[in-house]
Order: structure tokens, then C-alpha cells, then sequence
């Protein structure tokens, strides 16, 4: 068995919100080497999307170990010194406490995690995002493992034809629930479609029970009780076999959709499909971006990363996004670019609304 950890944290921005310096990078895979060099991965990769390290990790020791993700804390800590020093915008943003208690989860980074029984040939795509919440990927997700319109393999293949089970989280009510595709599409849809409160945690073949995709679900401002930066999610997708082709999964990408993020992370925009030269949102700190990174996994060794988005078949969908972007502009403070009021309750506007509170007079 092999564990596949993604996990991420923006740690300090260069400029601003929009990037992440190299220093951080390299102070990362030269932590990440001494871990390997120790016996305690089989293998990583380090990448960036915007301003958000992404650490990916191979190993042995299974989902929420102790010890990989003390690593990863002690990596976060030490580049957010780095970033202090540069004086690098947010610096430690995303790490809530410097006191590791044993698991990352719910200190802020956010957490993908999957154990697999490594196939013959093992591709997996791990997408990474920025300026954008949790509940982004539940519409790729529903396309990919649901819609046959976006996965031909749920009609032609034998192999994913029984369809997939989603794990999907209230992430405010802290409760979960598992719905069956095809047969429970309509009740699932009610929860997917909105995505600030519910969010797909992990996908399975419902033939063989393999697990076949899995989120960060983590809400940085459900942690902190404050508005402190976006979620930023990342999310790591098994292909081909037993699971959608690689196509597949990345047809969803293929036309822009709207997501909540962006400026101050109070703001909707299209979530853009770019290579990993372009993931640095800078117009209105945004739009938000997302990357896919694919992996040939061999032995528990990354054999990539291979950067999928860099391809003009997806050049529509950014010049989309950037139309989009355009039109939701022009509405400055009102919505829907600007989220809905109860999901600005972690910004100025619980403070305004008490200070005005004696001003209202009722009807």
C-alpha cells in the first residue's frame, strides 16, 4: 500500500497575494529531501499555485500519520520564517497555531490524503487551486464520476459503468453523508449546488469500493472565526482503469464556472484553467486559478509532474474566464459578484451591522 499526501498552506505571498517566492520552494524540497533521505517518504514533489506552497508526498504509514504531518508542520514553520525575513505579505497565514498537536488537520493547511493499492499503471492528477474555497470542486467532481455527458466511460466502459459513491461534508453543520450515482443524483445535486456550505469529500467506485478521488474540505475562516484567507483546495484524482480516463477528469475544466474567492476572498469568479507558468492571479488578485499536476505513480515514486493545462485545447476556457471576469467586474460591490451577506459574516460586515444596529427602526 502506498498513501498519497497532498498538503498545502499559504505560508507568505511575493507580491502581495500573487505568488510564491522561490526561496520558499527550495526551502521545502531541501526539508522534504532530509525526509527522504531518513526513510520517511518514498518520494515528493514541491509546487506552487498563486501564493500557496503545495507539498506532494508519497509513503508507507497510511492517512493522518503523525509523523508526516509533523513534517509538513516543521516545513510551514520553517519557510514561514524564511517568509518574515523576506518580509513576504501574510507570512504563516494559514497556520492558525505554532504548536503542533499531533495532526495538521485543522491548524489551518489544507489536507488530501488517499491510501491506494498502487495498479499496474497508476496515473493520478492533482489539481491545486487559488483564490478560491473548498466547495470548488464540486462541480468538476459531479462531472467527472456522474455526468455521462462529460465521462463517456459511465455509458461504454464496464468498468465505471455501476457508477460512484461521494462523500460529500457540511462544513458548517460538521456531519457527512454518502450518496450513490446514478441512482441518487437528484438528492445529491441539492447539496452540491451549494458548495459554501456542503463539499465532496472523497469519491468511490461503487463496483469495488476503491477510492477514487479526495478534497481538502477544510474552511480557514470556520477554523479561525475570522476572515484570515481563502481555503485554496486541493484535490487529487485516480485515472484510467477503474476510474475515469484521464480526458475525463479534465474535461470538466474544459468551460470556466463560477466559484466563490477571489479579491479578499469575498468575491465570485471564473475559475481558470492555466499552466503552472501562469498560476499567479494578479487582476483583482485574481481571477482564481487552478493547475493539474499528473503523476505516473511507480513503486510510490512520482514520475512527473506533467504540467495538463499546459495545452491550448484550453485556451477557450481562459479567454471565457476572462470575459466572465470582465462582466462580473462591472458590478463592483453588489452582488453576485460580491458574495451574499451570510457568507461575508467573517469581513467588516458583522462590525457594521452592530454599529448601525440602533439606527434601524422598525416597519
Amino acid at each position: 500500500m502506498v498513501t498519497l499526501s497532498v498538503i498545502k498552506a499559504d505560508i507568505g505571498g511575493y507580491v502581495g497575494h500573487s505568488r510564491s517566492h522561490p526561496a520558499l520552494l527550495e526551502k521545502a524540497r531541501a526539508m522534504l529531501a532530509i525526509g527522504q533521505g531518513k526513510g520517511l517518504i518514498i518520494d515528493f514533489q514541491v509546487l506552487a499555485c498563486g501564493d500557496d506552497l503545495q507539498l506532494i508526498m508519497t509513503h508507507d504509514r497510511g492517512d493522518e500519520n503523525v509523523d508526516i504531518h509533523k513534517l509538513a508542520f516543521d516545513i510551514f514553520m520553517a519557510c514561514t520564517e524564511l517568509a518574515r525575513e523576506l518580509k513576504l505579505y501574510g507570512a504563516g497565514q494559514d497556520l492558525l497555531s505554532e504548536a503542533f498537536s499531533g495532526n495538521i488537520r485543522g491548524m489551518g493547511p489544507g489536507v488530501a490524503e488517499m491510501t491506494i493499492e498502487e495498479r499496474p499503471s497508476e496515473p493520478i492528477i492533482v489539481f491545486m487551486a487559488d483564490k478560491t474555497a473548498a466547495g470548488a470542486w464540486n462541480l468538476p467532481l459531479y462531472k467527472m464520476f456522474a455526468d455521462p455527458f462529460n465521462t463517456a466511460g459511465l455509458v461504454i466502459s464496464e468498468t465505471i459503468h455501476d457508477g460512484f459513491d461521494f462523500e460529500v461534508q457540511d462544513v458548517k453543520g460538521h456531519s457527512q453523508i454518502t450518496f450513490s450515482a446514478p441512482e441518487e443524483i437528484y438528492d445529491m445535486l441539492m447539496f452540491l449546488g451549494a458548495p459554501s456550505r456542503f463539499a465532496v469529500k472523497r469519491v468511490f467506485n461503487h463496483r469495488t469500493g476503491e477510492i477514487s478521488a479526495v478534497s481538502s474540505t477544510e474552511r480557514l475562516a470556520e477554523v479561525a472565526g475570522k476572515y484570515v484567507g481563502k481555503d485554496d483546495p486541493v484535490l487529487s484524482v485516480r485515472c484510467q482503469g477503474n476510474f475515469p480516463a484521464v480526458g475525463e477528469v479534465l474535461e470538466p475544466f474544459a468551460h470556466p464556472f463560477l466559484v466563490e474567492g477571489w479579491m479578499r476572498g469575498s468575491h465570485h469568479g471564473p475559475l481558470m484553467p492555466v499552466s503552472f507558468a501562469d498560476a499567479n492571479p494578479s487582476r483583482f488578485d485574481g481571477p482564481p486559478r487552478v493547475i493539474a499536476a499528473g503523476f505516473q505513480l511507480a513503486f510510490g515514486k512520482l514520475i512527473g509532474p506533467v504540467d495538463m493545462f499546459n495545452d491550448p485545447a484550453f485556451d477557450e476556457a481562459r479567454r471565457q474566464s476572462n470575459y466572465l471576469a470582465d462582466a462580473l467586474r462591472l458590478m463592483g460591490p453588489f452582488e453576485p459578484h460580491r458574495l451574499p451577506l451570510d457568507e461575508m459574516e467573517y469581513t467588516t460586515m458583522s462590525g457594521i451591522m452592530r454599529r448601525l444596529e440602533q439606527r434601524w427602526q422598525k416597519l
